[in-house]
C-alpha cells in the first residue's frame, strides 16, 4: 500500500468531498417536506435541464462504462463496443415513450412504472409483476458498481485476501452511501453528479491524448492488440467482427438499447424532471455522453499495448479482469493523477447505486407495501419505508456478485436486462395502446422469464468452471443449429413474451374474457408542467390520492 500513498490521499480527500456534498443536499433546492415519496424519491419532481442531464447521465454511465466494457475489450475485442451504437439508437427511440410517460406519471402522480402499469391495464397482479422485476433487475446492477469499486480499491492496494479485508472497504463506502441516501434521497446523487461527471470528462480527455502519446499512437496500439487477438484460440476475438460474432453483437445492442429506460433508475431521474421540454432536450444531448463511451472503450485496447497484466481473481487460477483500467492509469499517469482517475471511477459507481437503491424502494413501497400491506398509508409513512428499503438493497446487491461470479462484470449488467426487458410489453407499449388483454401480458412476461431463467441456467462460466449462470451469450447449437454463433438471451426472450401475450390476448378476447379498466385517458398522455389537473393531484390528501389512482 505504501507506493500508493499519494493516490490514496486523493482519493480519499475527493471520496469525502461527495460524501459531504450528498449530507447536504437534503437542503439543497429548499424540499417543502422530505417526508414524501416526491421529495426523497423523486427530487420534487422539480429538475431542470443541467440537473437532470447530470442525474441521467449519472446513472446511465457508470461503472459499467468506466471498468465493464473496457475490460470486456480487453478481454475480448471488437465485439465490446456493441455499447457504443446501443446508447446512440436508444434515444431517438425513447424521445416519444418518455414523455408519454412523464404526462401521464405527472397528472395521476405515479412514482414508479409499476403505478402507470397498474393504472392502465387495472391489474394489481400485473403490476406487482412488473415491481419485483425491477428489483430483481437493478440488483445486478448495483452488485457492477460495488465491481467497480473493488477494483479500484485492489488497484490501490487496500484490500486483502480474506473475504473481510477484500470487502472491508466496500463495505464502509456503501454504508457512507447508504448514509446520505437515506438523509437525502434522489438530491444527493443529483448534486453529486456534477462532480463525478466533471472528474470523467477531465479524466477521459487526458487520457485518449496522453496514452497514445505514450504507447506510440494509435496505430502502435491497434497493432498489440491485433497481436494478442491473433494469438487467442476463442472464435470471437479480434478487433473486428467475424462471422461468428456479428449475430452476438447486433442481438446484443438491439436488446441493451430496448432495456436501457426501463430500468427503474432511468424512469426515477426522468420523472424527476420538471417538464416536457426537459426530458425533450435531454434525450436530444445525452447521446453526448455515446461519445465519451467510445473513447473510454478504447482503453481496452491501450491496456493491450501498455502490457497490462489483470490482478488475480477471487477464485484460485482466475484474473480479475475489472482491474485492467485501473491498472493501466496506475501504471502510466502520474500518482496524484490516478488517484483522480480513481475518484472517477469510484464515485461514477456511487452516484447510480445510490439512484438504483431510490427506484427500488419506490417500487417496494409503491407497489408491494402500499399495494398489499397498508394501503391507507401516509406519504410520510411511505418515505420512511422507502428510506429503509434502499439500505436493503444494497445488501441484496452483494448476493449477486457471490452467487453469480460471470466472467466478465459486464455479464451482470446483461443478465439484469434480460430480467428488464420482460417489462417492455406492458411499459413500454402500454403507453401507446391498450390492446393488450392483462391476462396476456402476464402471461407473456411468465413465458420471457421462465425461458430467460432456463437459458442463462445453461451458460457456463469458463474461467471459472461453474455451469450456470457464466454469461448472457447463448450457444445456438443448444437450439439444434450446427454453428458456433451465440444470441443474446434478452433478445429470444422479449420476443417470446410479445408473441406470447399476443396469442393470449387473441384467445382471451374471443372467449370474452372481463379486462381490467384503463384509468387513464388519452389526454393524460399530453399532460405537461402547470397543467391544472396536475397540480391539484399533487395537493389532493394522502386518502383522496390513494382512491384515485
Amino acid at each position: 500500500m505504501g507506493e500508493h500513498i499519494t493516490q490514496i490521499i486523493v482519493f480519499a480527500l475527493l471520496f469525502l468531498l461527495v460524501s459531504a456534498m450528498g449530507f447536504v443536499a437534503a437542503r439543497w433546492r429548499a424540499p417543502k417536506d422530505m417526508a414524501h415519496l416526491d421529495e426523497w424519491g423523486l427530487g420534487g419532481r422539480s429538475f431542470g435541464g443541467w440537473i437532470t442531464w447530470f442525474l441521467v447521465g449519472g446513472d446511465l454511465y457508470t461503472a459499467y462504462t468506466f471498468v465493464a466494457v473496457p475490460a470486456l475489450i480487453f478481454g475480448a475485442g471488437a465485439a465490446g463496443f456493441f455499447a457504443v451504437p446501443y446508447t446512440i439508437v436508444i434515444y431517438p427511440m425513447f424521445f416519444l415513450i418518455l414523455i408519454r410517460l412523464w404526462s401521464v406519471s405527472h397528472r395521476h402522480g405515479f412514482v414508479t412504472p409499476a403505478d402507470f402499469v397498474r393504472n392502465r391495464f387495472g391489474s394489481p397482479t400485473l403490476a406487482l409483476l412488473i415491481a419485483i422485476t425491477g428489483i430483481v433487475a437493478t440488483m445486478p446492477y448495483i452488485a457492477l458498481q460495488l465491481i467497480g469499486i473493488e477494483a479500484v480499491l485492489k488497484t490501490m492496494g487496500m484490500t486483502g485476501d480474506s473475504v473481510i479485508a477484500r470487502h472491508a472497504p466496500i463495505i464502509i463506502a456503501f454504508a457512507i452511501l447508504a448514509a446520505y441516501t437515506y438523509q437525502s434521497g434522489l438530491r444527493a446523487p443529483a448534486l453529486i453528479a456534477f462532480v463525478k461527471d466533471t472528474l470523467i470528462y477531465i479524466v477521459i480527455l487526458v487520457a485518449v491524448i496522453y496514452l497514445p502519446y505514450k504507447l506510440g499512437g494509435w496505430g502502435s496500439i491497434f497493432d498489440d492488440a491485433q497481436a494478442k487477438f491473433n494469438a487467442s484460440p476463442a472464435p470471437g476475438d479480434g478487433i473486428t467482427l467475424n462471422a461468428n460474432n456479428q449475430l452476438q453483437y447486433f442481438t446484443l445492442a438491439i436488446g441493451s438499447a430496448l432495456a436501457l429506460f426501463l430500468y427503474p433508475h432511468s424512469i426515477t431521474g426522468v420523472l424527476a424532471s420538471k417538464n416536457r421540454s426537459v426530458i425533450k432536450r435531454n434525450m436530444s444531448a445525452l447521446p453526448a455522453y455515446s461519445f465519451l463511451l467510445g473513447l473510454l472503450a478504447l482503453l481496452g485496447y491501450a491496456a493491450i499495448s501498455a502490457g497490462v497484466k489483470p490482478l488475480p481473481g477471487a477464485r484460485e487460477g482466475t484474473v480479475d479482469s475489472n482491474t485492467v483500467v485501473p491498472l493501466l492509469f496506475d501504471t502510466q499517469f502520474p500518482s496524484w493523477f490516478a488517484g483522480i482517475a480513481f475518484a472517477a471511477i469510484g464515485i461514477g459507481a456511487l452516484v447510480p447505486a445510490a439512484i438504483m437503491s431510490i427506484a427500488a424502494a419506490n417500487l417496494f413501497t409503491r407497489n408491494i407495501y402500499k399495494e398489499y400491506f397498508r394501503k391507507d398509508a401516509t406519504h410520510a409513512q411511505e418515505a420512511s419505508v422507502a428510506k429503509i428499503t434502499s439500505l436493503l438493497v444494497k445488501v441484496g446487491a452483494v448476493g449477486f456478485i457471490i452467487f453469480l461470479d460471470p466472467q466478465f462484470s459486464i455479464d451482470l449488467q446483461l443478465i439484469g436486462g434480460v430480467i428488464i426487458l420482460q417489462t417492455a410489453p406492458a411499459v413500454a407499449l402500454g403507453l401507446f395502446t391498450r390492446w393488450f388483454h392483462r391476462g396476456g401480458l402476464i402471461a407473456g412476461w411468465a413465458a420471457g422469464m421462465g425461458l430467460g431463467f432456463w437459458m442463462l441456467w445453461q451458460i457456463p462460466n469458463l474461467a471459472t468452471k461453474r455451469a450456470h449462470f457464466g454469461g448472457s451469450a447463448f450457444p445456438l447449437s443448444d437450439f439444434g443449429f450446427d454453428t458456433k454463433k451465440t444470441i443474446y438471451v434478452g433478445f429470444v426472450t422479449v420476443l417470446v413474451n410479445l408473441l406470447v401475450a399476443v396469442v393470449v390476448t387473441l384467445i382471451l378476447r374471443a372467449a370474452k374474457t372481463p379486462d381490467g379498466v384503463d384509468s387513464t385517458t388519452a389526454d393524460d398522455y399530453f399532460a405537461d408542467e402547470g397543467d391544472p389537473r396536475l397540480e391539484s393531484s399533487r395537493a389532493k390528501p394522502d386518502d383522496e390520492l390513494a382512491s384515485s389512482t
